[in-house]
């Protein structure tokens, strides 16, 4: 609650979807209570919270489904009842029919409710017309009620809070990488402190799949959604699904160099690494780094820049290989790890430079539909402050 008065996030979202659901729920039953017979009025209310989803787009597509599914039930419990009558065994049957029905993939989550409305309507009801109309208006009147609740004050939209998500993970996944960095220029680490490294890699994989998630709501609260959009939140989340691509790519090639330093360590190689090879690993990694860090930025930094800065990072990565082919006082078992080491690097900044081509495809695909939007906008709209809850 401290929070959602706060600021706004999550849960203020959370705070005001509730509330708008209990506003909804207690409107339709009272109107459903005036205005319909005691045996249905309970429907409005239930149908009110299946109406009001995290999304304008998503409560109107339950909203339909579960309309679609309130029919189906009263008209299948109606036709069982006029045609066969009130018995155990017609019951029977008018369950399995409606559970089967119910397995209908565009009634989604809502395919259950054919056979809970037709038992209703066949038990409560008896397959009366006048019953099934009046459960009919209830529905809809609870429906009416949530998605009116939802649309008078719609969810925000958060693109920008996406946006600033993909950055503290850029943010993290680059601090990382530099501190594993300095594990090969500065002394070796521990086994405690590499067991660390493969956890953070493991937790920061962890929050690409959860900020994965928000962006598909995100994206969803777009449809539908009365609220505008802002300039340049077309580009924004497709850049940002992008980079999470990017980010778990580079995450397994991380994982993957963590992985042989710990075998090093365990096999006790790592000392047999040339002082010039650790070294130059690390200020390779330190420059991957802050490719990393720029990448994911909310703000796109320009193509040129990157492109300059990965080129610097591939000649550092072809200084490495040469000495690894002339450096004559290496020891047997060098060679082996240096190779491995090589090849994590080597991948990782191929991933960057996919990376850096991926996104900049992005921003290119997205400008011209941006562009066209804003025009639509500024015909068909005047131009309003920007609130807070960008």
């Amino acid at each position: 609650m401290r929070r959602a008065v706060r600021s706004s996030g999550s849960e203020r979202d959370d705070l005001l979807l509730t509330g708008k659901t209990v506003v909804a729920a207690t409107v339709a039953w009272m109107l459903a209570h005036h205005f319909l017979p005691p045996t249905v009025s309970t429907f409005a209310p239930f149908t009110a919270l299946v109406a009001v989803q995290a999304t304008v787009y998503r409560s109107f597509r339950e909203s339909v489904q579960y309309l679609l599914a309130m029919s189906l039930g009263a008209t299948l419990a109606a036709a069982v009842a006029a045609t066969l009558g009130l018995h155990a065994w017609t019951l029977a049957l008018l369950t399995l029919i409606a559970l089967r029905i119910g397995r209908v993939r565009r009634l989604g989550q809502q395919g259950i409710q054919v056979a809970v409305v037709g038992l209703f309507a066949f038990s409560s009801g008896e397959g009366r017309i006048d019953y099934i109309g009046h459960l009919a208006v209830s529905v809809v009147l609870g429906a009416l009620c949530g998605l009116a609740a939802h649309l008078a004050l719609a969810p925000a939209r958060r693109t920008s809070h996406r946006q600033q998500d993909v950055a503290h993970l850029y943010d993290g996944l680059s601090r990382r990488t530099e501190d594993l960095a300095g594990a090969f220029a500065a002394s070796a680490p521990d086994a405690e402190r590499v067991r660390q490294w493969r956890q953070d890699w493991r937790g920061l994989s962890a929050d690409c799949d959860r900020i994965r998630g928000s962006i598909d709501v995100e994206e969803e609260n777009a449809k539908l959604n009365p609220r505008r959009s802002f300039d340049g939140d077309a580009q924004a989340l497709p850049r940002a699904r992008e980079a999470l691509t990017v980010a778990q790519r580079c995450l397994d090639h991380l994982r993957s160099l963590t992985r042989t330093l710990d075998f090093a360590l365990a096999d006790e190689e790592l000392d047999t690494l040339p002082g010039t090879f650790r070294s130059g690993l690390g200020s390779l990694l330190r420059r991957a780094a802050t490719v990393m860090e720029e990448l994911g930025k909310p703000s796109p930094t320009g193509d040129d820049r990157l492109t300059e800065m990965i080129d610097e990072a591939d000649n550092e990565l072809g200084t490495l290989e040469r000495q690894e082919l002339t450096a004559p006082e290496a020891r047997p078992p060098a060679p082996t790890l240096q190779g491995t080491l090589l090849t994590d690097a080597s991948r990782l900044l191929a991933e960057l430079r996919w990376g850096r081509q991926a996104l900049a495809a992005v921003s290119t695909a997205e400008a011209p539909r941006a562009q066209a939007h804003a025009r639509g906008q500024a015909l068909g709209t005047r131009p309003t402050r920007r609130g807070p809850d960008r």
